[in-house]
This record gives structure tokens, C-alpha cells and sequence, in this order.
């Protein structure tokens, strides 16, 4: 075997099962790895895998509850959650009459005629879905399934996937050999999703910066074009975190070589001097990444071309086919072709390798590269890559592929981030703007950019031409505006999305909880199965619709679920389990926090330094007590696994007329944040309060100012100790606004911006806002046809005073 190197090393002990949880007989064996999960072998030869997979790196489970009854002929093993049945030695595909018959799992659901029966080759149709390469490229129907499932059982075949060696390099395994993970979870999908977790691997923490916005365009940039870039956001005020530099980057037409993807030295025309360009780009707290492609194999024209030959043992002058399956091969093309350009202050790599479309093929490039990021415990791993099917959030972060610029794209693209949450997947990544064709429309690229803002990742990019327009001062004032606020508003959610995604790699929480876990009757219905949690605190009802441009707004529906919620950004009040419509301006977008939410955001005034903030604005909305607790560390490093972090509580104690936020740090070490902050506590939806007091630890301090902003109470206190008690106690009575949200509300702001005279909008008020019955209503509202008011216009109210009767 070729020694690759300490980093690409897999401890194969994790690999195998505990004996007494095994089952065996000469051709099969059946592990009980949890009391929902277990995995089914057979084998023609008798040889059963205890190495690793690509898929399965951990099979050592905690010892699960089971009985056992067998005796020479069948196997019967029985879980609090599903009873399997076997006919030892028969295989496991039974017969075309009765596919059952050798081998069967039970679900318990509660009652003998409620329960369900996996069996091999079960066809799995309401498997909601979760495997892909990306968007833009096709793969077999069977590598397609997720883990979610409305059955409540999910089969995961990994009967093909490569083993590992514990010099981490891979191998073949027996063919015509079966090797399949059965999930029977029920209704307890987040536990399974744990086992999924304990058995593939767990999520790993990103940087930091990675949470910020990410430009790319699939266009020719050079030194000054960059710099230029820059410019035109930080005059702007709009904070970048990222550049992701696509193909043009290296040399692309050399010799009867044209329009290359694959590359590996700076073309030197563009950038004459790389290092410097990484350098201006740190200086600007802007990461570095470059897209790389080897599928076409090594050049003669690359720098290192000479060195790789001799050490291959090739010829010159030919190419050098790339393959992720030698090891001897990747070690050459990590050491002369990847880590020179990370010595130059490339940041990380974009991998835009498909494998030939062989899941196993892009699995393997994967993870060498990931593995390789990881030799330097002082800058924490990261790409962007295509899917590798098998246990793909290992290697974060995923690229979605290139979509249609078009309303339909942009419903492809939620509808797929949370196809991508079914098999563990939360840093999805999609074009922002979407990829190419299409038409290029305002209402369409703010769309785009608002739901960017409330994803896991946020990257702009688009295919070439001069046309797409993904800057947004290309666009009229009003989306440049509306755009960057909301870019704006990204770089500020940080601290809350760090600490979801430090939730994700530490207790399997998903960063993106499809609606449908928790409602699973929306699947059948357009209008709510978009939905999405965003973390703990957040849920977001994607808009993915034109607007009605007679009334200027998009008429959106959507379901608010159990307890009392709250529009983010206007503080009005929804209460649950209910069914609404609402009507969105273009600047507005349906984000909702539930009661209790404690939401911390950033407001580093060094816009594109996405660091840990001196400056700290707390979003705090009523109803409920609630503890956010707060994750920091350096967010470049691999510190954080060896304690160097900081976790902070943040206790919002409610009762109706008396607020305590008290701030706390609980776990880790001092010197991870700043020593002193300045905090803005906001909260939500309330009135001046009487009384305002501020402690650290027992001592009285000062507060700098409180002031009331729209319909927010706002406290501030400056300078204040991170480590050690912060107490903010407001009192008052009757301070919570019960600031229910009205429909009339919605209405009269239509009415209000309407190209009609003001005679009219008076003469529609009267009767919208009458106690006339709604049939009354429709007949006066017609007859103001006579007084002017246009057929579109009239149709409109009409149409109004359906939302108007639903609600």
C-alpha cells in the first residue's frame, strides 16, 4: 500500500460491532446496531465486512434493547420498534410471489393493522428523497433514496461502496455480496438521523467565514477587476466574506489545449502575482477559493508537470489521466499542484470533479480532499464540492450545480435544500440569482437573494455573459437597495447561524428541518411543503411565486404550526396551528420567531469581518421563558476540539410585565471572545418600561441608553465584562404590544399604495371595512364601477374578499 500519510489515516477498530449483537450463520449475519437500526449482510463466500466503508465508518454502538427467539431454522429479534423475522441461510431476496418470505422487518405503529413490513427490494415510494450528485447531473434512480420516509423505515444498500484500509487508502469489496442499514424510526426521525450520524460520521463545524456572503461569477477577473469588485462593495456598505474565483483563474488555451476546465498554475497574464492577490484579499477579511477541476487530467504546461512524471514514472509531454482510486497519484497531486496554490494564500477549493458520474469514484476525491485540508490542525477543513452520495455531509460544503434562472429554478432549489436535510446534508449550497438562461427580473434576483440570506450558505454565481446580472448595482435603486440590506442582514445573523451550525456537529440538530417532519400532511400541499426550520429559533415560508401586479405584492400563503409566532422583521403577532395568507412587497419576506426567541446578531461596524463582534444586538421576543446558549471560538482553527471555545447563556426570563435577560458564560475558556462588549438588547413588540435596571455580577451599571424604535423596547448597555453576569431587568405594566396581525391591516396597505384616486380608495375602505356581510360587500364593490374604478381594480377586491372570508 502507498503511504498517503498520517492525516488520511482511519481507525478501523470503530468499524466493528459488538459480538453480542451479532447474529450469524455461514452465509448471513444480522447486527442489531440500535433499537432502530440494523444492518443485514449476506454473503455467498461467508466473508462479512468489519472494515469501514465509504459509507459506514462507526458500527460500535451503545448495547441496545432486543429479545431473541431462534432455533435452527428461523431467527425472530424484536426491538421496542420493529420485530425481525428470517429463514436462516435462505437469501434474502425471497421469491416474485412472496418477496417476504425469507427475510421480514416489522414497524410497530401502534396496532397489528397499523404496522408495516419492510422486505428486501421493498420499492420505498414514499421515500421523500435525498440523494444527488447536484441538479445539473443525472444518476441512478437507486442512489436517489434519503433517510426521511412518511412509512417510517428507510433502507440504505451499501453493498457497493469501497472499504477502507487503516492507512486510509480504499479497496474493492466481494461482489454479489449484499451489505444493507435498515432505519425503522416510526415517528422519531431525529433519533434515527443520530444513529445515521453515530454510524457515517458526524457533521463537521465550517469556518466561520463561510457563513458570511460568497461571490462568484463564471467570468474573466484579473488583478484590477478584483480590486475593482472590492471597491464596489465596501462602498456600498455591503459586507463579503468570500471569492470564489471559477475556471479562468489558470491557464485554459495552451498549445492545441482550448477551453480547459482543468488547471492548476495562475495564469500569469491575469494575475501576475498571485500571493499578492491573496494578500489584498486577507487584508479586505476576504477568504480566497478557487474552482478546480482535474476530470481532464494533468497538462504539460502546469509548473510542477516535470516533477510529477519523473516521480510517476511517466513519459513527458503526455497528459497524466487523473484518478482518485491511486493513492500514489493523489499524493503527487496534493504536494505539487494543490498545496503550492495553498502556499500562495488560497484559502480553499471549489471541487468541481464529477467522477465520470460514479458516486464512488467522486466519494473517494471527496474525501482524500478533505482529508488532506486536515493535516494542518491550524485551519479548519473546507471545500465546495458535488455530491458523493454515500455519507455526504462529511465533507462539507455541497454544490448544488447549476440551475435555471427562473421562478421554477428557484422552487428546484428549496424544494432541494431540504431533499439534501433527508440524508444529513445542511450546508447545501445553491446559485444565488440562479445559473443561466431565463429572464432577468428584479422581483425574481431579490427572491433569490432573500432566501440566500435565511440558507446555510449564501454564494452568488452565475454561468458566462455580460447579461446576468448578479451585482446589485446593476440593478434599478430600489432592488440594489432591498438587496443589500439583506446581504447586510446576513453578515448580522453569524453569531446565531455559527452557533446552529456548532449544534448541527454536536448533537446532530439539522440546521434545515424540512416542515414536513413535524406537518407531514403538507407534502401534498404547494402552498406550506416549502417550509422550513432554520435552526432552533427560526422558521422561514419561502416566496417562490410572482407577485399580482395590480395590488404590487405576492399574495403568499402559509401555515404557522403550534404555540405563538412572530413576523422578524415587522413584530407582528400569529398565533398557531392556523392557516394564513399575507401579501409581501418585495422588501418584506415571511421569517418567523417563536416566542421566547433569543436571537443574537452581530453589529461589527468593520463590514467584512465576520470574526467574533464587540458589538452584539440581541433579539429577544416575549411570551416565553427561553435559553439560548451562545457557541464562539477562533472559527478558523481546529482549537474548538481541544476546549478552546466559549459558551454563553443567554436566560430570558418572562412574565408579563417584568423582563430578565441575564447573560452568562458556562462552559470553555476566557480569551475566546473579546474581553469587553457593547450590547443592544432589543425586545420585541414592547412598550417603554417603567423601570430599567443593569447589573454586572452584584454591582449596579450603568446603561448607556433606551429608547423605544417602532414597536421595540431598546436597552443599551456599553464595555461590559464577557466573562462574569450580566442582568437587565425591565419592568413596567401592560409593556407587551399584543400586535396580532390583521388582514385589514394587510388590505388597508394596499389600498394605501394603489394608483387610484383617493376618492375611490375612501369609497373602498367604507365598505371593506363595513359589518356588511361579504356577499354585500362583493355587490357594493361592483357598483363602484359606475364611479370610476377599473375592471382589473375591481377584480382585485373581489379577490380580496375571498382572503378576507378564509381567514
Amino acid at each position: 500500500m502507498y503511504p498517503l500519510g498520517k492525516q488520511f489515516e482511519i481507525d478501523v477498530s470503530k468499524a466493528k460491532s459488538d459480538d453480542k449483537c451479532i447474529y450469524k450463520g455461514k452465509h448471513y449475519r444480522i447486527t442489531i446496531l440500535s433499537e432502530r437500526l440494523v444492518r443485514l449482510e449476506y454473503s455467498p463466500s461467508g466473508a462479512f465486512v468489519d472494515a469501514p466503508s465509504q459509507f459506514a465508518l462507526n458500527r460500535s454502538f451503545t448495547f441496545p434493547e432486543y429479545q431473541t427467539k431462534q432455533d435452527a431454522k428461523f431467527l425472530e429479534i424484536t426491538t421496542k420498534y420493529f420485530k425481525l423475522t428470517y429463514v436462516k441461510e435462505a437469501p434474502f431476496t425471497g421469491t416474485k410471489v412472496d418477496p417476504m418470505k425469507n427475510l421480514k422487518i416489522t414497524l410497530f405503529m401502534g396496532g397489528k393493522e397499523n404496522d408495516r413490513d419492510w422486505y428486501y427490494g421493498h420499492p420505498e415510494v414514499r421515500n421523500l428523497g435525498g440523494n444527488m450528485i447536484s441538479e445539473d447531473v443525472n444518476t441512478p434512480k437507486a442512489l436517489k433514496r434519503g433517510l426521511y420516509s412518511l412509512e417510517g423505515f428507510a433502507s440504505i444498500d451499501d453493498s457497493n461502496s469501497l472499504l477502507f484500509n487503516s492507512d486510509g487508502t480504499l479497496e474493492n469489496r466481494e461482489k454479489g455480496s449484499f451489505d444493507i442499514y435498515v432505519f425503522m424510526y416510526k415517528d422519531d426521525f431525529e433519533l434515527a438521523m443520530k444513529d445515521y450520524f453515530h454510524l457515517t460520521g458526524n457533521p463537521e463545524l465550517i469556518p466561520r467565514y463561510a457563513l458570511g456572503n460568497w461571490w462568484s461569477r463564471n467570468t474573466t477577473y484579473n488583478e484590477e477587476s478584483v480590486k475593482e469588485l472590492v471597491g464596489n462593495f465596501e462602498r456600498r456598505n455591503v459586507p463579503l466574506a468570500v471569492l470564489l474565483l471559477d475556471k479562468d483563474w489558470h491557464y485554459r488555451n495552451i498549445g492545441n489545449a482550448k477551453d480547459l476546465h482543468t488547471g492548476f498554475t495562475f495564469n500569469k497574464e491575469l494575475f501576475p502575482n498571485p500571493n499578492e492577490i491573496s494578500k489584498f484579499l486577507h487584508g479586505h477579511n476576504i477568504r480566497l477559493g478557487l474552482e478546480i477541476d482535474p476530470t481532464e487530467g494533468i497538462y504539460p504546461h502546469e509548473t510542477y508537470y516535470a516533477q510529477a512524471c519523473s516521480y510517476l514514472g511517466i513519459n513527458g509531454n503526455k497528459i497524466i489521466v487523473f484518478d482518485p482510486l491511486n493513492p500514489k497519484l493523489l499524493d503527487v497531486y496534493f504536494k505539487l499542484f494543490l498545496h503550492p496554490l495553498e502556499s500562495l494564500g488560497v484559502d480553499f477549493f471549489w471541487h468541481d470533479y464529477k467522477g465520470d458520474n460514479n458516486p464512488l469514484k467522486l466519494l473517494a476525491y471527496n474525501h482524500f480532499n478533505y482529508k488532506d485540508i486536515g493535516r494542518n490542525p491550524a485551519k479548519r477543513n473546507i471545500m465546495l464540492s458535488r455530491n458523493g452520495i454515500y455519507a455526504p455531509h462529511r465533507y462539507p460544503i455541497l454544490y448544488a450545480g447549476e440551475t435555471e434562472v427562473s421562478w421554477e429554478g428557484l422552487k428546484e432549489i428549496s424544494s432541494s435544500m431540504m431533499a439534501a436535510a433527508n440524508i444529513g446534508v445542511s450546508f447545501w449550497s445553491h446559485d444565488v440569482g440562479g445559473n443561466h438562461g431565463g429572464i432577468e427580473e428584479s422581483e425574481l434576483y431579490i427572491r433569490y437573494v432573500e432566501l440566500g440570506t435565511f440558507s446555510p450558505i449564501l454564494r452568488f454565481h452565475a454561468a458566462r455573459g455580460n447579461y446576468y446580472k448578479r451585482e446589485p448595482w446593476r440593478w434599478d435603486i430600489k432592488t440594489e437597495t432591498i438587496a443589500n440590506d439583506y446581504l447586510r442582514l446576513r453578515h448580522r445573523l453569524i453569531p446565531y447561524l455559527y452557533t446552529e451550525s456548532y449544534r448541527y456537529y454536536k448533537e446532530a440538530k439539522m440546521l434545515i428541518e424540512p416542515f414536513y417532519y413535524k406537518y407531514k400532511w403538507v407534502i401534498d400541499d404547494n402552498n406550506y411543503k416549502y417550509q422550513y426550520f432554520l435552526g432552533s429559533e427560526f422558521l422561514v415560508c419561502p416566496i417562490l411565486t410572482r407577485k399580482d401586479t395590480v395590488m404590487n405584492r405576492t399574495i403568499h400563503r402559509f401555515y404557522i404550526p403550534d404555540g405563538v409566532w412572530y413576523d422578524f422583521k415587522t413584530g407582528k403577532k400569529f398565533p398557531g396551528n392556523k392557516k394564513y395568507v399575507s401579501f409581501y412587497k418585495e422588501e418584506d419576506y415571511p421569517v418567523f420567531a417563536k416566542a421566547g426567541s433569543v436571537i443574537p446578531l452581530s453589529n461589527r461596524s468593520d463590514v467584512n469581518n465576520v470574526g467574533l463582534p464587540l458589538d452584539m444586538e440581541i433579539h429577544i421576543f416575549p411570551g416565553v421563558s427561553n435559553t439560548y446558549t451562545l457557541y464562539e471560538d477562533d472559527g478558523l482553527t481546529s482549537l474548538y476540539k481541544e476546549g478552546y471555545y466559549l459558551k454563553t447563556d443567554i436566560d430570558y426570563n418572562y412574565m408579563q410585565n417584568n423582563y430578565t435577560v441575564i447573560i452568562r458564560s458556562v462552559e470553555g475558556k476566557s480569551g475566546i471572545a473579546p474581553m469587553r462588549r457593547n450590547y443592544k438588547f432589543r425586545f420585541r413588540n414592547t412598550k417603554k418600561a417603567e423601570s430599567v435596571t443593569a447589573h454586572y455580577n452584584d454591582k449596579e451599571i450603568k446603561i448607556e441608553s433606551m429608547y423605544v424604535e417602532e414597536n421595540d423596547f431598546v436597552v443599551e448597555v456599553n464595555n461590559v465584562n464577557t466573562i462574569g453576569q450580566l442582568t437587565i431587568n425591565c419592568r413596567g405594566r401592560d409593556i407587551e404590544i399584543d400586535a396580532v396581525r390583521l388582514i385589514n391591516e394587510d388590505i388597508d396597505s394596499i389600498l394605501m399604495d394603489l394608483q387610484i384616486s383617493t376618492y375611490l380608495k375612501e369609497k373602498l375602505a367604507a365598505i371593506i371595512f363595513s359589518d356588511l356581510p361579504i356577499k354585500k360587500k362583493r355587490i357594493a364593490i361592483r357598483k363602484l364601477r359606475k364611479e370610476g374604478l377599473s375592471k382589473e381594480h375591481m377584480k382585485l377586491f373581489l379577490k380580496l374578499m375571498e382572503y378576507i372570508e378564509s381567514v
